[in-house]
């Protein structure tokens, strides 16, 4: 009987910005049809992850979505969620929290970050520790040696996303040198945040590939440089079929109370405020604003949006590149029901 590998991605208890961890189950290719609850519960060693005590360390991985491992022969990709050993939601586990079982809530994240050249401590394409390229203007959306670096990385994992059946929507150079973005979009708030670990996984995959560090930090260079965010477009059936500006409105306020603020950026990162600053197209961390075709708002109104006579979604600027998609989706997601 033939063998397929699953590789079981868990997030772990870091803090204050929860890795990835996996590791490889082999099994018959019986066992696998297609549904993740048909795959087996394993479990694995909670205190080597800061997820548990090493006198009772035994954590549960619970497969909840898999993809087809496009780097392996024979191979799945199998995010899981982590429980406690009676079977109920560990503490670090995000996705649990999520209040969208209708699959009501639409989410397109886009997912900044910067490659990251491990010996010099720099971006790549960066001179060497303490100097700096041109500043920043010619790199966004850039074409030449000069401009884009690491194009062969990004065209890797576009098209390992591809392979695996990650909705991945487009790539593109960002405005700092060495930074890109792609975009993922999905339908249910758990179903995008299944996606986008799993699209960060293969991202990780592929930089160990080329020996270069993926690098989520919401502000990677100091000084006049743009921060790396992970913008959060969402809507739900009453954004998409509103007909009115008032609605869009309505919907920005409830983002505004100072408690829901305070929520909101607890779960949008960690160092986040370093990126939140009201410059480099953000609004400070401590003030809440919308507005259409605004980038300096916490949240954007897309042009697209007034143009479709008011039908459509809302972007949320102010997550940054670090934070866990499920946590972020639960508190929009929250936010809205209010």
């Amino acid at each position: 009987m033939s063998k397929v590998k699953l590789e079981y991605i868990w997030l772990d208890g870091s803090e204050p910005t929860q890795m990835m961890r996996s590791k490889t189950k082999i099994v018959d290719s019986s066992k696998i049809t297609g549904n993740p609850e048909d795959l087996p519960v394993w479990s694995f060693d909670g205190s080597s992850t800061n997820q548990a005590e090493g006198s009772n360390s035994d954590c549960l991985l619970k497969p909840v979505r898999m993809f087809k491992d496009p780097a392996r022969r024979d191979g799945y990709l199998v995010m899981t969620e982590v429980l406690n050993p009676d079977g109920t939601p560990h503490e670090t586990n995000g996705r649990a929290t999520i209040d969208d079982d209708d699959n009501d809530f639409w989410f397109g994240f886009e997912q900044e970050y910067c490659l990251w050249d491990p010996d010099h401590h720099t971006p790549l394409g960066f001179p060497a520790s303490g100097y700096y390229p041109a500043p920043q203007g010619p790199y966004y959306c850039s074409v030449g040696t000069e401009f884009a670096v690491g194009r062969e990385i990004i065209e890797r994992h576009m098209d390992l996303c591809i392979d695996a059946g990650i909705n991945i929507e487009g790539i593109n150079a960002e405005v700092m040198k060495g930074q890109w973005e792609y975009q993922v979009f999905a339908k249910g708030a758990k179903e995008a945040g299944d996606q986008v670990w799993v699209a960060r996984f293969i991202m990780e995959r592929v930089g160990e590939e080329f020996g270069v560090r993926i690098n989520l930090h919401p502000k990677p260079v100091k000084g006049d440089w743009n921060g790396s965010g992970m913008h959060a477009n969402f809507s739900n059936s009453v954004l998409r079929t509103a007909g009115k500006k008032e609605i869009f409105e309505e919907v920005c306020e409830k983002f505004r109370p100072e408690e829901r603020i305070q929520e909101a950026i607890a779960v949008y990162g960690a160092d986040n405020d370093q990126r939140l600053t009201g410059l480099h197209e953000t609004q400070s961390i401590d003030k809440f604003s919308y507005g259409v075709s605004d980038r300096g708002a916490s949240i954007r109104i897309p042009i697209a949006v007034v143009e479709n006579d008011w039908k459509g979604w809302l972007e949320d600027r102010r997550p940054a590149s670090n934070a866990d998609p499920y946590k972020v989706a639960a508190s929009i997601v929250k936010t809205v029901k209010s």
